[in-house]
């Protein structure tokens, strides 16, 4: 693959699906993409960000209450369904990801601190996985529109996991992809100082 190839898969090409063939996602690539997101970079290599990877048909139960209307049928109907997730007690694992500092301090018994380290690099993380998802052979559907506290509720409870947003994944419907919408350009929304 050229470089080229490699920039259309992850960037100029790739779309956001709405609609999903039916045709399953084999695990091995869920496995995948984790093992190439998770050697991306965080804060301290914080890592906090935790994934449900929602395939069987009791766990889309599990999920529909929570979803938005207009999220409903492209998420039921697709293979998968990533409830991408920070944990809130990330530092707790930091004397093993991070044991050359002692890095669990600076968040133990700061909260706000916390939290906002967990969901900027939850977030981060999420974003890593979508990329690696498109590496392996994936298309990816990335979404708000659904209940926040009615999934840690269904999928993390009596836990300090709090969902971020959710993706559908799988191998995507072009006929149900939407025209590609304006970007803007650098001069735009971007300056060099």
């Amino acid at each position: 693959m050229s470089d080229q190839d490699l920039l259309d898969l992850l960037f100029v090409n790739a779309r956001s699906h709405n609609g999903w063939q039916d045709r399953p996602v084999d695990e091995s690539l869920l496995h995948r993409a984790w093992d190439l997101a998770k050697m991306a970079p965080t804060s301290a290599d914080c890592q906090p960000l935790r994934v449900v990877f929602v395939k069987s048909a009791e766990a889309k139960e599990r999920l529909r209450p929570a979803l938005a209307p207009g999220n409903l049928e492209k998420t039921m109907s697709a293979p998968v369904t990533a409830i991408l997730a920070h944990d809130l007690a990330f530092f707790e694992e930091l004397p093993r990801l991070f044991p050359h500092a002692d890095a669990r301090s600076w968040f133990a018994g700061n909260a706000e601190l916390a939290q906002i380290t967990a969901f900027r690099n939850g977030t981060l993380q999420a974003a890593y996985l979508l990329l690696a998802l498109r590496a392996v052979g994936l298309d990816c559907g990335p979404m708000s529109g659904f209940n926040n506290a009615a999934v840690d509720a269904a999928f993390f409870p009596d836990s300090t996991i709090r969902s971020n947003f959710l993706m559908n994944i799988g191998y995507g419907d072009p006929t149900k992809l939407f025209p590609r919408l304006p970007r803007p350009e650098f001069a735009e929304f971007c300056k060099v100082a």
